[in-house]
């Protein structure tokens, strides 16, 4: 029996409030069916014609409805999906390779090697990151609503890990890698003038603050179901993520002799004192909402924590952009030293940045997410941000290690398969005094047309999925609904959101 709208309002909130969580393998498991999805993807790519595989239908078979299907149907036993997918994958493992061409060297390639501030290519396995956690957020967004999304995936209310806390961070953390492309192109933006650089942020993010706040007054005018505890009573995600890269273009002068990664923990360390020492976590849990800050809490209280997340992605980003993890290291070992704004180097440098050194940034890749994984765990064996353990609601110290463990380990995961599919060629042979165009790869790393697609038109795609979320729970009782029509649902929306993705893969809709 349908509920008036009052009741149903309630009804709604309760089923999305009081969430405890999962674990961290769980949530790992859940997210390891991307992987297993890419791996068997590849697997076909390379032993079948791409012209089939990269059929929209197919594409999306192999690349989407697991996921989705990770996260619903076998959100119970994750691995099981992830095996069905690995064992067709290790079946056809056995056929020889369809034969391919050796890749001559590009105009662009060359063009590339001429100086530090060449174009930053697109790197698939980046992409393949990206779109994943895009697509996941995407999926669970409107999948939450729904009873065969299980609570325990659902954001915690105050304590907590589940997949939905950790998409929110992810998209952060992705802001973040993304941002040091301007870093990695010219590593002197860092001494720019502030002024300048901060009116070109406010106005690229200005739009992304517009939005959230007409979804403040379109949730506040339609009676929506919300959670006041995520960020507020006004506060939204994309208030957020708009101020945090205008918050970054004040790092710049310390980022230009701070390693970022050690700037992100310090900021992490500052967030847990506010919270621990000060008092902040009391006043997010417990202070009432008496004022427009304090009816804000959560938004407020948890940016510095944000700014920390977007940092350590920022940190990754200067690592795996440029074809040496080492360039931007060593331009700010170069300023620290003699304060030269050039890295300097000349032709050894051309050669390095003509050749990507894959193989070395999956190395750091590891050691970075290895070290996030043991900080994290004697962050909790410790107890410094206390007993009660990971929190995306006040953003503590191990949420903050957790979502850097994490993004850092599935971006090492992507990489590495595109080392399988796509080896670099033996170094063995390559002397100082042979050019990179001598030395040439047997097959270059793509991703999926798809993916590429859901990339240029991301943030398109998350406000038409936004908007029909709203649609959809305005039209239907949700949580009333049985799995099997929920499924139906969810699959006609997800088709619907990669199907405009698709159409519009030529085209860059909105560029900010």
């Amino acid at each position: 029996m349908r509920q008036d709208a009052g009741d149903y309002k309630e009804l709604k909130e309760n089923f999305v409030s009081g969430a405890t969580g999962s674990t961290v393998t769980h949530v790992n498991l859940i997210s390891s069916a991307a992987l297993a999805s890419v791996f068997l993807y590849h697997t076909i790519l390379s032993r079948t014609s791409p012209t089939s595989l990269n059929k929209f239908p197919i594409s999306w078979a192999i690349l989407v409805l697991p996921l989705l299907l990770s996260m619903t149907l076998f959100a119970n036993m994750p691995a099981l999906l992830s095996i069905l997918m690995l064992i067709p994958a290790l079946g056809l493992s056995f056929l020889s390779r369809r034969e391919s061409g050796t890749p001559l060297p590009s105009n662009e390639s060359e063009r590339g090697t001429a100086s530090p501030k060449a174009t930053v290519a697109p790197l698939p396995f980046l992409t393949t990151y990206r779109a994943h956690m895009l697509l996941m957020t995407i999926l669970a967004i409107l999948a939450v609503d729904f009873p065969v999304f299980p609570r325990s995936l659902a954001k915690c209310e105050s304590f907590g890990v589940s997949l939905m806390d950790l998409g929110v961070g992810a998209f952060v953390f992705s802001q973040g890698v993304i941002s040091a492309i301007p870093l990695v192109k010219n590593p002197t933006y860092l001494a720019s003038p502030v002024l300048s650089k901060l009116v070109t942020t406010i106005r690229k993010v200005l739009p992304i603050m517009v939005l959230g706040i007409v979804r403040v007054l379109l949730v506040k005018g339609t009676e929506y179901p919300e959670h006041e505890t995520e960020y507020g009573t006004h506060w939204n995600f994309f208030i957020t993520m708009a101020l945090l890269p205008v918050m970054e273009i004040f790092l710049h002068p310390i980022i230009l002799r701070v390693p970022i990664s050690m700037l992100g923990i310090l900021i992490a360390l500052c967030q847990q004192l506010g919270l621990s020492v000060f008092g902040l976590q009391e006043v997010v849990l417990f202070a009432p909402r008496v004022g427009i800050l304090s009816a804000n809490k959560e938004g407020i209280v948890s940016l510095l924590g944000y700014l920390a997340v977007h940092l350590l992605g920022l940190s990754i980003g200067t690592m795996i952009l440029p074809p040496s993890p080492s360039y931007f290291r060593r331009f700010q070992r170069q300023f620290n030293k003699n304060g030269e704004l050039t890295l300097g180097g000349g032709e050894k440098y051309k050669h390095s940045y003509a050749s990507r050194q894959n193989d070395k940034t999956a190395t750091e890749l590891w050691a970075y997410s290895m070290l996030w994984w043991v900080f994290m765990g004697l962050t909790r064996l410790l107890k410094i941000d206390g007993k009660e353990g990971v929190s995306r609601r006040v953003v503590n110290l191990s949420y903050i290690l957790w979502v850097a463990a994490y993004n850092t380990s599935f971006i090492l995961g992507y990489l590495l398969m595109d080392l399988y599919f796509y080896p670099s060629p033996s170094r063995s042979k390559y002397t100082r005094q042979q050019s990179d165009q001598d030395v040439l790869p047997s097959r270059i790393a793509v991703s999926a047309p798809l993916f590429e697609a859901i990339n240029k038109n991301g943030l398109v795609l998350f406000l038409l999925a936004n908007v029909f979320t709203g649609l959809i729970n305005l039209t239907i009782p949700t949580m009333f609904t049985s799995n099997f029509w929920a499924m139906i649902i969810l699959c006609g929306y997800s088709l619907g959101v990669c199907a405009t993705a698709w159409v519009l893969r030529n085209t860059r809709v909105w560029k900010i």
